[in-house]
């Protein structure tokens, strides 16, 4: 829960700090890189307290970037999806309770970065099939 902590305090002095107090920031403040196994430990807060809720209101939100992300470079003309969500959508307490338990049964994924994980986690819960003409050509489009 330290990390849990760490992060939502990083997070709440952002949103109170706006834009222009950021922009003027040295060059020395960085928040530390948010990891695979960050994401996780966001994604696996529990707890009523204020803390969680912000911890998976920031997950959740991870998620659903990144599953936007996917929809829009994948549309015609795009790039292949990394994933395929199946019809209807799983709801996102399932997919953030699914990535949790899937960084705990691959510790290596860690120290990823922490999109590369989730995207990772997608397209191996939620793998498409190959295009049709990609399969007969032997390739991607």
């Amino acid at each position: 829960m330290r990390h849990v902590t760490s992060w939502v305090g990083g997070l709440a002095l952002l949103a109170l700090a706006g834009g222009p107090v950021l922009a003027q920031a040295s060059d020395t403040t960085q928040l530390p890189p948010l990891s695979t196994g960050v994401l996780a430990t966001l994604c696996g807060a529990t707890g009523a307290d204020a803390e969680s809720a912000t911890a998976v209101g920031y997950c959740r939100g991870f998620i659903v970037g990144v599953g936007q992300y996917n929809v829009e470079i994948s549309r015609p003309g795009g790039i292949l999806p990394a994933f395929c969500l199946p019809q209807p959508a799983p709801s996102l307490a399932f997919v953030q309770t699914s990535f949790v338990a899937w960084v705990e049964a691959n510790p290596d994924q860690r120290d990823t970065k922490a999109v590369d994980g989730l995207l990772r986690w997608a397209a191996t819960t939620y793998p498409c099939a190959a295009p049709a003409a990609a399969m007969r050509r032997g390739g991607q489009r």
